[in-house]
């Protein structure tokens, strides 16, 4: 299977999970789960969420910021990768000058 990002629909989405500020994505959805690419702005957070469901991958591809997955910080920088497992909770604060951006997957299990 192909993904051509470039023919998704861009979005912007505001306050994420009730978190702050403005993100974009692009988003593909099947039943097994979700591929987004994400910038998450200067400023900005996704909002304390928890995934019943499934499991969250962040590979950083740009951009400085921190996550907190069941109360432990993790620094966010280009190259590093935070996973959020089935059963946690997480937020994920863009703390650079930049945008945060991502590549995320989530696997349903």
């Amino acid at each position: 299977m192909l993904i051509n990002f470039n023919d998704e629909k861009e979005m912007t989405i505001p306050c994420m999970n009730n978190g702050t500020g403005m993100m974009t994505a692009k988003m593909f959805v099947d039943n097994g789960g979700k591929i987004i690419t994400c910038s998450i702005h200067k400023g900005g957070s996704i909002g304390t969420h928890k995934h019943e469901t499934s499991d969250e991958i962040n590979y950083v591809l740009s951009g400085e910021g921190k996550a907190i997955c069941d109360g432990i910080e993790e620094i966010l920088t280009a190259g590093r990768c935070h996973i959020c497992k089935k059963g946690s909770e997480h937020t994920i604060f863009n703390t650079g000058h930049d945008d945060l951006v991502l590549l995320t997957v989530v696997v349903e299990r």
